[in-house]
């Protein structure tokens, strides 16, 4: 197969697909991989590496494109390069259709066939393509948020763990799963005072048990929300509805409960945000404010530290992404719940349930539609 990697074009966006290690695998392999000029040297790896390995070096994005089989990104295509995706195409990358009808249509107009990281799912529930980079905005949404709240970048001018004899700062975080939960280790480590709620018992006493002693559990309701809006100084989005739209949790009336300065992190925005008032913001120009809120929306969070996260993901990505390329797209299909579940959009049919709610379309069950 003739697997292309791009050069990845979204704001501000560091990441590579694969790694010289992945290369050398495929090629290896039987396979030709063909890597757009430039687009590993923002993540530490120059064209030489992927050269030495059996990688080809291609000038040039529509290059890649159309000579590729199978097309392995970072983010979903962006508008500027949906003229480049074929009905011939496997396009395997984070997708996130839900958030974007835009996005959907354009791929189902495209007949490719969309297998998307989010929704991978293993039998025993776990989304192992996105724990990686939960884990990377997680933890980056406290270094975020930590910084916001100095005063010259229009926070409320607090230190997160306080000093001796003055208070830290609060921190809640919505949402108890990958994302909430290395947030929480961060916000607790650097002293906070950090209450995590969530909607599922069971995960709160597992939290519990495991969080330090200044990291409390709650459960998530309208109310429970309502009163620790008051005290927060910075509250974390960390809902994930696999496939679907992120619930919205804080309505734009709340924020009047909040402090002036307070920060929101709403890392649920690649999902369209658990925040009424969040709307997607980039590394360049990564926050807004309103009512006195400081809202920090970036949607690629982990593209700004990309010598940690490219690694991070292609450790994940790469056995599914060998198996594709190794056995077809039908074939995996057919045979791997695990990419079936992956299947978002084939031969200009919607295949995932919840993007199909979210937008008014006829779900086609993947194995119906190949």
């Amino acid at each position: 197969m003739i697997i292309g990697v791009p050069k990845e074009i979204k704001n501000n966006e560091y990441r590579v697909a694969v790694v010289p290690s992945g290369v050398k695998t495929l090629v290896q392999n039987g396979h030709t991989v063909l890597i757009q000029k430039g687009a590993g040297t923002e993540s530490g790896i120059d064209d030489k590496e992927y050269e030495e390995v059996g990688g080809k070096i291609v000038d040039g994005v529509k290059k890649v494109w159309n000579k590729a089989e199978m097309i392995i990104k970072v983010k979903e295509p962006l508008k500027e390069e949906y003229e480049f995706v074929q009905e011939k195409h496997i396009l395997f990358t984070y997708f996130h259709f839900a958030s974007s009808e835009e996005l959907t249509k354009a791929m189902i107009k495209s007949k490719a066939v969309c297998i998307a990281y989010e929704t991978i799912e293993t039998l025993d529930g776990r989304l192992p393509l996105l724990t990686p980079m939960s884990e990377v905005a997680g933890r980056m949404s406290i270094q975020e948020g930590a910084k916001y709240l100095e005063k010259p970048q229009n926070g409320r001018g607090v230190l997160l763990g306080g000093v001796p004899g003055v208070e830290p700062a609060e921190v809640l975080i919505l949402g108890g799963g990958i994302v909430g939960t290395n947030a929480a280790k961060i916000a607790a480590g650097m002293g906070a005072k950090v209450t995590i709620m969530d909607i599922d018992v069971e995960r709160l006493r597992y939290l519990d048990d495991v969080m330090p002693p200044n990291v409390v559990t709650m459960m998530s309701n309208e109310y429970n929300i309502r009163q620790k809006l008051k005290t927060a100084d910075l509250v974390v989005g960390a809902i994930l509805v696999i496939g679907a739209r992120a619930p919205v949790l804080i309505s734009r009336d709340m924020l009047k409960l909040m402090k002036k300065g307070s920060v929101i992190v709403d890392v649920a925005i690649d999902q369209g945000g658990c925040c009424e008032t969040s709307k997607p913001t980039t590394h360049s120009d990564p926050i807004y404010i309103v009512n006195g809120v400081v809202h920090y929306c970036v949607a690629n969070m982990p593209g700004a530290v990309p010598c940690t996260s490219t690694y991070a993901l292609t450790n994940a990505t790469f056995p599914y992404a060998f198996e594709i390329a190794n056995n077809g797209y039908r074939k995996v299909i057919l045979k791997n719940p695990e990419i079936e579940k992956g299947l978002n959009i084939i031969h200009g049919k919607v295949t995932q349930e919840n993007v199909a709610k979210a937008f008014g379309l006829k779900c086609c069950p993947g194995k119906q539609c190949l």
